[in-house]
């Protein structure tokens, strides 16, 4: 039976389009500019003191915001601690592997932020969490960009709001392309955002499936490089502790470039959601451009970044701005 699409909805939907616009029409380069001048070198600087102390603080934050925009809009909800009654997003099972440099990078940025008089309470843990993903990226030798600012922190954090809004490991184009879509990004925008799996680390839960139990025909994933294979499972045994963990880009990992999509076209993506772009027709041809071009691929994560960081903002009675991180006012 077919679905009959009223006008009350029409008219819903395009409310919603207009309301979406406007709220992303909020941010703006240099928001701080008469607010708070120096915000992006305060929050630079504890973010290099960070990474200094521990490489995790780079793949640490850029996960943190990844996971904080895709659930309830970049509105620094993720950051908010359980307590009573109400378990919150960061304790959602899909949020338990977060690491905790990158909640740590936002509050030491924070607090460097709110030392300075004229600015305290005045910038929003959303846009500090923002700005120093930014910067754990040209730390890591990867783009650095001008990035949009505005965000209010969000009234609500609730585990319930975390189910089914990630990107799992063992996705398909059509699932990833789908969950994407939802945000209003484009195939070529997960594709830039999957080239985050550039630095950082997996656990061997994640992808065990891929070495040891793939079918009966082939217990190995087919479309992984047979050594790439045999040195994951030097480090990940069977029946090993999940929580060892290997790097998700085996030869430049902690460089932010475009070996990820160089790993691919060697079968050496990590997870059934990293192969699937250079083995998948659709999207191969954009594995294939990027691998041969960093600027393009960086031209790229910009482009992509900069519209995630748009999602569902928060501005007017919807946000405030937290004194405390991890706690609402």
């Amino acid at each position: 039976m077919g679905r009959v699409i009223t006008f009350i909805q029409v008219f819903a939907l395009s409310s919603l389009v207009i309301f979406s616009n406007f709220t992303s029409a909020q941010l703006k380069q240099n928001y701080y500019a008469n607010i708070c001048p120096n915000v992006e070198t305060i929050v630079r600087k504890a973010v290099a003191t960070k990474v200094q102390q521990t490489f995790v603080t780079i793949p640490g934050t850029l996960r943190l915001f990844f996971h904080d925009c895709f659930v309830q809009g970049c509105d620094a909800s993720v950051m908010i601690a359980s307590s009573g009654s109400n378990t919150a997003e960061k304790d959602h099972p899909d949020n338990l592997s977060l690491a905790g440099d990158g909640f740590d990078t936002v509050i030491k940025a924070k607090a460097a932020v709110d030392a300075v008089a004229s600015c305290k309470n005045k910038v929003s843990c959303a846009d500090i969490l923002t700005m120093a993903t930014r910067d754990v990226v040209a730390l890591a030798g990867g783009p650095s960009y001008a990035v949009e600012l505005g965000r209010l922190d969000g009234l609500s954090s609730t585990a319930a709001s975390v189910g089914g809004k990630l990107p799992k490991p063992t996705m398909n184009l059509d699932q990833l392309n789908a969950m994407f879509a939802a945000h209003g990004l484009t195939q070529a925008d997960m594709i830039a955002l999957s080239g985050a799996h550039t630095v950082g680390f997996s656990h061997c839960d994640q992808f065990a499936n891929r070495i040891y139990n793939f079918s009966k025909q082939n217990p190995v994933d087919p479309t992984l490089n047979p050594s790439y294979a045999a040195q994951l499972q030097q480090s990940c045994p069977k029946n090993v502790d999940p929580r060892i963990a290997v790097n998700m880009d085996p030869n430049t990992p902690r460089t932010f470039d475009n070996v990820y999509y160089k790993n691919l076209q060697q079968g050496q993506g990590l997870f059934t959601s990293d192969q699937v772009l250079f083995t998948d027709s659709r999207s191969k041809q954009t594995v294939n451009s990027w691998a041969s071009s960093s600027q393009a691929f960086n031209n790229a994560f910009i482009s992509a970044m900069t519209k995630l960081g748009r999602v569902d903002v928060k501005t007017g009675q919807n946000g405030n701005i937290r004194r405390d991180c991890s706690a609402f006012n």
